[in-house]
């Protein structure tokens, strides 16, 4: 008989960061899983694909010849064919044993569509405060889902079931630069798969320092389309207010307001409010960043330079 084809892959979306993507393919290659690698080029214009060719000959490369931001990572799950698809950033790779764990969740958890890892940052493995508030989810856990059920998760630490992804349409084409991890954890749950938090598997990521005003611009603006494409509409209308009032005294927050109202129609246009059951969650996780005050700092230092 033939040996089954690996169950996990890793699709890996990158564009102008040679130096660092050949750290993370380092890792990714090494690891014991030996998981198939699908590298997506969003139009680089360094020596990434030489480099790739000379030194990872395995990796697959697709190059769309376009930056569609997250987009990238769905034309990879397409690509990719295994059953269960682990995503890195190009600074950021798992840990050892940690795709082999999330194999074993999806395999006995059928319902489970996304698991979402620990993240570790940095050289001193430092753990992101979003661990912490995963853990603590108000959503509460299924009995038929191996952790806490969340509507959050970055997207360089979490592996999806592929099917799964694949049938709730996968990242969102208007949330480009931010959020577009908790549209697709909604859209998962309308369609009744779960999305859990898993300590027990663990990626690493190597951030840069600091975002760019252009990129806190971006995720702003991203967040509220989400809002706009989800939320019920006087949630979506109070929060783009506050924005425009910020917007007053804040650069960052008028350009996120013009790149809103710019998107705004197209929200619009493809808005699907939650089911009910979903939407009420969701103001229960609203609630507990609002008790925590949980940072867009440290998120976008973690996620700024995708």
């Amino acid at each position: 008989m033939n040996a089954p084809g690996p169950a996990v892959g890793v699709v890996v979306a990158t564009r102008d960061r040679v130096e660092s993507l050949a750290t993370a393919l380092e890792h990714l290659t090494a690891l014991p899983e030996r998981p198939p690698v699908v590298v997506v080029d969003k139009g680089s214009t360094d020596h990434t694909r030489a480099m790739i060719a000379e030194r990872y000959p395995h990796v697959r490369v697709l190059a769309p010849g376009e930056d569609r931001g997250p987009l990238a990572r769905n034309d990879g799950v397409r690509a990719i064919g295994t059953p269960y698809v682990a995503f890195s950033d190009d600074d950021s790779w798992w840990h050892p044993g940690a795709l082999a764990r999330a194999t074993t969740l999806l395999n006995g958890h059928p319902r489970l569509g996304a698991l979402a890892g620990q993240l570790r940052v940095g050289p001193a493995e430092r753990p992101a405060s979003l661990n912490a508030t995963l853990a603590a989810s108000p959503v509460g856990r299924a009995e038929d889902l191996p952790g806490p059920e969340v509507y959050d998760f970055l997207a360089c630490a979490v592996v999806v079931r592929r099917g799964a992804f694949l049938e709730a349409g996968g990242f969102h084409p208007l949330a480009l630069s931010g959020g577009e991890e908790t549209l697709l954890a909604y859209d998962l749950a309308a369609m009744g798969w779960g999305v859990s938090y898993c300590p027990e598997v663990v990626a690493h990521h190597e951030p840069a320092p600091s975002p760019s005003e252009e990129r806190t611009a971006a995720m702003r603006r991203d967040e509220l389309i989400g809002c706009w494409l989800r939320r019920p509409l006087p949630l979506a209308a109070r929060r783009t207010a506050a924005l425009l009032t910020e917007g007053g005294r804040d650069p960052v927050a008028r350009a996120a307001l013009r790149g809103l109202l710019a998107r705004l129609p197209a929200a619009l246009w493809l808005r699907r409010p939650l089911p009910p059951w979903i939407e009420e969650a969701a103001r229960r996780v609203d609630g507990q960043r609002a008790d925590e005050g949980l940072g867009r700092d440290e998120r976008q230092v973690v996620t700024h330079d995708r």
